[in-house]
């Protein structure tokens, strides 16, 4: 298998490249966090295109269980079928409904999961994961069949810290945390967006950006994202780059919080 090296649409550090190829050798789960927006759902999306394969995305929300990553079955869908006399609806097997998980294991070839923001669940979300991510398999009691993985996956997992991990499920995963792009590394992410953007600009826009969130008392630091949506804007507006710290046009792409934008406006001739 090829080694991860980042896309043309994905910078990746150095580290952050070795973590995913240690993961994949070692066969165990890569576990990714930052602050938001540093591109930790991206990198599923570029590991797959860079190796080839397919992407499978499990979106945990806070009443997400375990069990729906693996299969459903559709009890509803069968009594509407046995109530207006549709054929089959002895074969239980019709019903089984194969989760993200599910489907990454029945894949015919090997495919990248992502279990994104995974500490959106309960507590007790990822040990419950924690036999069918070591033995890539699980039973399908209704069916009375071990679905086993005919590819280990590539698996993804992305938290926002907002929950502590349990110690037994992080010891089955290999750990990276992203730092926040220093001001090289987001220049050249910037640049994978807009290529031609003017050099004056990207200059004032980023000492800008960065300036406010070194500001202590900002709630919510900007992201890279919105770096890349206020550069974005300044290029569509045409603005000056000789105003860009004076006016702080658009700055409200950058900023999204009301007290945060005062502390800002407030700071404007320190910026």
């Amino acid at each position: 298998m090829s080694d991860f090296k980042g896309t043309k649409e994905y910078v990746a550090s150095e580290e952050l490249m070795a973590s995913v190829n240690i993961a994949i050798a070692l066969k165990k789960p890569l576990l990714i966090k930052g602050e938001p927006g540093t591109g930790k759902t991206m990198l599923a999306e570029a590991v797959a295109k860079a190796l080839g394969k397919r992407l499978l995305i499990w979106n945990i929300k806070s009443t997400t269980k375990a069990q729906e990553g693996l299969y459903v079955y559709d009890t509803i869908q069968r009594l509407y079928d046995g109530q207006f006399g549709e054929e089959g609806v002895d074969d239980i097997a019709r019903y089984i409904k194969l989760g993200k998980l599910g489907e990454a294991f029945a894949s015919e070839e090997q495919v990248v999961l992502l279990i994104d923001e995974i500490d959106k669940a309960d507590l007790e979300f990822p040990n419950d994961l924690l036999w069918e991510l070591d033995q890539m398999e699980f039973y399908i009691n209704e069916t009375k069949e071990t679905i086993r993985a005919k590819h280990r996956p590539i698996v993804i997992i992305t938290s926002n810290a907002e929950k502590e991990l349990p110690d037994a499920f992080l010891r089955r995963c290999i750990f990276h945390y992203i730092d926040f792009p220093n001001e090289e590394l987001m220049e050249e992410i910037v640049k994978v967006h807009f290529p031609d953007v003017e050099e004056h600009l990207l200059k004032n826009a980023m000492e800008v950006f960065y300036n406010i969130r070194a500001i202590r008392d900002i709630r919510k630091k900007p992201s890279t994202s919105e770096l890349i949506d206020w550069v974005n804007a300044l290029q569509i507006g045409g603005i000056p780059t000789n105003t860009i710290k004076s006016a702080l046009p658009f700055i409200g792409v950058v900023v999204k919080k009301d007290e945060d934008l005062e502390i800002v406006r407030n700071s404007k001739g320190q910026l």
